[in-house]
């Protein structure tokens, strides 16, 4: 007998691994009650594990050249019409002096797969960055050889984020062509064994994704051990060869952005840009249920429009006023720290020993 979205929540909220039926239960709800049941308790998960802060972290977007060519991005290869732009070492490290003046603890620098900068390149980078700085620095350049990360992570940097996308490796395979999800699982394995605290997350509604899917892509963050988990929706790009699908739902979204919070208790999980880009309440729902974090787009004005990995994310408002105001408006406080995944699973261990809850992981 299938199991109702009461059950499936209560056995959810154990403590131990979900059971993936369970979490296609409760993404099948449709039912307005159930959803804001399904939405609150994220919330009060979020609030009893990681707080009540909200982290900035601020991305500067480098580069928009990508080696890959996967359907459903706009940087791909094969996208002629892109105008290609690389910021200079010293572009970077002006977008991240601004980024410290206007008090971000977190910068994220992010590119396509671009082979035109070298590990040593970055780790010089990242070593003046640090050397002038007190600021976490977050990776997200995609796949690279052991070395190449090691480089990175000797040099300095904190944290990696690298999406795995979809559990489905036929899936995966199709969408972005000449890879493979076992490789991209290395990588995230290879990260976490350097020490470097570690992002991923998957896109909700893309074609050929079924529910039983979505739900095993949040057991594969809680089996990886994620720090951070971002969840977004699926948005059609109009130089790829998926211009014509549909974009993910955004309940959907939020349902899956609300079980990864009660899958994963510690994570670090963002309100993302692609849910604000769908709807302008994206970010502030997903913060309602169970996100904890903000990256607003700190890259230079002239050069963000040609950072389009999907259509509209260059409009979307990311000033920190207006940022800051959302979340005071929720009842929620800006961080004045960095936001370790580190301190969240201390904090998850400190109150899941005074509930006397005995299993963790």
């Amino acid at each position: 007998m299938r199991t109702s979205f009461k059950a499936a929540l209560e056995k959810t909220l154990e403590g131990i691994t979900p059971a993936r039926e369970d979490l296609v239960t409760l993404l099948e709800a449709t039912d307005p009650e159930e959803m804001n049941t399904l939405f609150s308790t994220a919330d009060a998960t979020r609030q009893r594990y990681v707080g009540n802060e909200v982290h900035f972290r601020g991305i500067i977007e480098f580069s928009n050249h990508c080696l890959q060519n996967c359907l459903y991005c706009g940087l791909r290869r094969d996208n002629k019409k892109l105008r290609r732009y690389r910021m200079t070492p010293e572009q970077i490290m002006k977008a991240c002096d601004q980024a410290a003046t206007a008090g971000f603890k977190t910068i994220v620098l992010q590119s396509g797969e671009d082979t035109n900068y070298s590990a040593d390149t970055l780790a010089d980078l990242i070593w003046r960055i640090k050397g002038k700085h007190d600021l976490a620095i977050t990776l997200s350049l995609g796949e690279k050889q052991v070395g190449f990360y090691q480089c990175l992570r000797e040099a300095g940097a904190d944290r990696y984020l690298i999406k795995h996308e979809t559990k489905d490796p036929e899936l995966f395979a199709r969408l972005r062509p000449g890879t493979s999800l076992e490789k991209r699982l290395d990588c995230i394995k290879e990260l976490k064994k350097q020490g470097f605290e570690v992002g991923s997350g998957n896109m909700v509604g893309l074609p050929g994704q079924s529910l039983d899917v979505l739900a095993q892509d949040i057991l594969l963050m809680r089996e990886l051990d994620i720090d951070m988990a971002g969840v977004g929706p699926f948005i059609p790009s109009e130089h790829t060869p998926l211009k014509n699908s549909s974009q993910g739902d955004l309940y959907l979204t939020l349902k899956a952005v609300a079980l990864t919070r009660l899958a994963l208790p510690w994570c670090n999980i963002p309100a993302t840009t692609a849910l604000g880009t769908i709807d302008n309440r994206g970010r502030a729902m997903a913060l309602g249920c169970g996100a904890n974090v903000i990256m607003p787009n700190i890259t230079p004005p002239e050069l963000r429009r040609h950072y389009q990995i999907y259509p509209g994310k260059e409009s979307l408002f990311d000033g920190q006023e207006n940022l800051s105001a959302l979340v005071q408006g929720m009842g929620r406080k800006v961080s004045s720290g960095k936001g370790s995944a580190l301190e969240n699973r201390l904090n998850y261990r400190t109150q899941i020993r005074k509930e006397g809850v005995s299993i963790v992981f």
